[in-house]
C-alpha cells in the first residue's frame, strides 16, 4: 500500500511535483527566514529599537520568527499535516498556550530583575 504525501505548503498555495521538490522548497523557506534573522541580528534597524510590552521590536521579531520555523519544521518535518486533526490539535493546542505564558514570564521577569539591579541594593557584579 502506497503512501500519498500532500506535496503542498502554505495551506495550498504552492504545490509541488514530488517530494523531493517538496523538501528543498521547504529548505529555501526556512533558510530564507534564518537569513532574515541572521541580517536582522546583524544591521539591527533603528526603528526596531522601540519598545513594545515591556521589549523590543526586534525581539518580538525573533520570537516570531522562531514560532514560524519550529512551525514549519514540525508540521512539514515531522509529518503532523499528516495526521489526524485531533492529534494534531492535542500538540499544537498547548504550544499555544505555553509559548505566551513563557514570554509573559520572561518579560515580568527580566523587568523585576532590571528593577532590583538598577533601584535596589544589589549591584551588577557579573
Amino acid at each position: 500500500m502506497a503512501v500519498e504525501h500532500k506535496l503542498s505548503i502554505f495551506r495550498g498555495r504552492l504545490t509541488f511535483k514530488s517530494v523531493t521538490q517538496k523538501i528543498w522548497g521547504v529548505l529555501i523557506f526556512l533558510s530564507i527566514v534564518t537569513i532574515v534573522e541572521v541580517a536582522l541580528g546583524i544591521f539591527k534597524p533603528q526603528i526596531l529599537m522601540n519598545t513594545f510590552l515591556g521589549m523590543k521590536l526586534l525581539n518580538w521579531i525573533f520570537i516570531i520568527l522562531t514560532i514560524v520555523k519550529a512551525y514549519y519544521i514540525a508540521w512539514d518535518f515531522m509529518h503532523l499535516r499528516d495526521e489526524r486533526r485531533s492529534f494534531t490539535s492535542s500538540i499544537v493546542l498547548p504550544l499555544v498556550i505555553l509559548i505566551p505564558y513563557l514570554v509573559f514570564i520572561l518579560l515580568l521577569e527580566a523587568d523585576y530583575i532590571y528593577n532590583v539591579m538598577s533601584d535596589g541594593f544589589v549591584s551588577w557584579n557579573f
